[in-house]
């Protein structure tokens, strides 16, 4: 599994679509929103919760296709399926890969891009934990999305229309966690939901994803 993390990291970062694609379009949507919306500080740090979480979800979505399509094409998925390593397994690790060069480098720069959204000192904390909390989830949902669509030719829309419902929980509690933090209010009841469903997510999708990808591998 080590080695499949490594391999998977190192391809991602040769190749600049992982963190490099999801990191640029999450600095756009925090440059062009002001721009769009008006320099009017109120109004920033008010919508400044949702536009950062939502940057932050549709960069990870940028990448998501990324996940089995390679591995399929190239005929390393039918070798990953037959190998001991259990399917289910694989697709555990390749959601923390995805994590990993998506997910992790949005949590690091995230704080920067709330002071151009001109977010509130008290939410900087709290949007970094409501991150590092909810990215996990969208990875795990990202790469069952991925699995159900893994051999379809162009099917990255397919992909986004299967996913975006699914982020909404995530999306909701996340963007909640940074307002109520932002505020100064008690932000105990999201933080524990946005973690039951990244917990609840690694534990059951990686099975709903492996019994996708053989189904697809057939």
């Amino acid at each position: 599994m080590f080695a499949l993390l490594m391999r998977d990291l190192r391809l991602a970062v040769r190749a600049g679509g992982g963190f490099g694609l999801g990191l640029a379009f999450f600095l756009l949507v925090a440059v062009l929103v002001p721009l769009g919306v008006g320099p009017e500080g109120g109004v920033l740090a008010r919508i400044a919760p949702g536009i950062l979480w939502v940057g932050a979800l549709l960069a990870c979505l940028l990448s998501l296709d990324r996940i089995f399509a390679l591995d399929f094409e190239d005929g390393s998925l039918d070798l990953l399926a037959t190998s001991p390593m259990p399917l289910e397994g694989v697709v555990a690790v390749k959601s923390l890969a995805h994590w990993l060069v998506t997910g992790v480098p949005l949590v690091v720069v995230a704080p920067v891009l709330g002071v151009l959204l001109n977010l509130p000192v008290a939410g900087y904390g709290w949007l970094v934990v409501s991150l590092a909390l909810g990215t996990p989830a969208l990875s795990v949902i990202g790469a069952f999305g991925a699995a159900l669509v893994v051999g379809v030719k162009r099917g990255g829309l397919l992909l986004s229309l299967l996913v975006l419902p699914l982020y909404v929980p995530t999306l909701i509690f996340g963007a909640e966690v940074v307002k109520r933090g932002a505020a100064g209010l008690a932000v105990g009841t999201p933080v524990l939901l946005l973690a039951g469903i990244t917990l609840g997510a690694a534990a059951l999708l990686p099975f709903a994803s492996a019994a996708a990808l053989r189904v697809n591998l057939r």
